[in-house]
């Protein structure tokens, strides 16, 4: 867990974003800010719709902010930040691609020496456990595999920051338990380059049971209403009467 008395990593400052619809401006966003230390695992929850996937995207320089600024690394961000890896909800693998093709996509596009491709590829196949798999396409695997792929590929550019958007929620309960376990894991091995982790839910459990913070998101326009310290020992157990405290206290806040 990580102390809240370290620089901030990542900022974001009065930050607000504006849609168009049909000639009427549609206010997304407006004057969030929040800071994001070095080795946090921080998740965003919110009422269904209230712009927690264009926050996530905003961070990773996806969508310019109408207003306010984004700070990495006490510099402003201006585009596309290639230090951060993103999970997407629907898996984004390319059908006719396999694993493999699909994992190293990203060190292709950057113009990585194929000998060191194939190194980083196979290392993080295996960490992310779909070694003999490499030749597989999209069609013919599950949706836990298909994560998984998506995760190897984000891992793979070897990002500092991993970005998470409702990344189990296409997965059945079981292999959701399996993967939360996993990407926990993965962002406390040494070998991994990740130390911090921001994730969009909509399950309250869920942000508890992986985060050290959850910051708790107003309807749109959407602004920070609370954050919450989540100070208890991993692996957290459900049954302890504090998870019980704050799951009701978020549920409050966003009901």
């Amino acid at each position: 867990m990580v102390s809240m008395d370290k620089t901030p990593f990542l900022r974001l400052l009065d930050v607000g974003r504006d849609f168009s619809d049909q000639g009427r401006i549609n206010p997304a966003i407006r004057g969030l800010s929040l800071d994001i230390s070095e080795g946090e695992f921080v998740s965003f929850v919110g009422p269904s719709g209230c712009g927690k996937s264009t926050l996530l995207r905003i961070l990773q320089g996806l969508i310019t902010p109408t207003s306010g600024k984004v700070l990495y690394k006490d510099r402003l961000q201006t585009g596309v930040n290639g230090d951060m890896g993103m999970v997407f909800q629907g898996f984004a693998l390319y059908p006719w691609l396999n694993v493999w093709e699909n994992v190293s996509i990203g060190l292709v596009a950057r113009g990585v020496d194929a000998d060191l491709i194939r190194r980083k590829v196979a290392f993080y196949i295996d960490k992310v456990g779909l070694e003999g798999y490499e030749e597989a396409y999209p069609r013919e695997l599950s949706g836990g595999m298909k994560q998984r792929v998506g995760l190897a590929r984000a891992l793979c550019i070897e990002p500092a920051i991993l970005l998470m958007d409702e990344p189990f929620s296409n997965l059945d309960a079981l292999t959701t338990l399996t993967l939360r376990d996993e990407v926990l894991m993965l962002w406390k091995d040494p070998e991994m380059s990740v130390r911090t982790i921001v994730m969009v839910t909509h399950i309250i459990e869920e942000a508890i049971l992986m985060s050290d913070r959850v910051v708790v998101l107003a309807r749109r326009p959407t602004h920070v209403v609370e954050e919450i310290r989540v100070d208890l020992p991993r692996p957290r157990d459900r049954r302890d009467p504090e998870f019980d405290r704050l799951s009701d206290r978020i549920f409050s806040l966003i009901s």
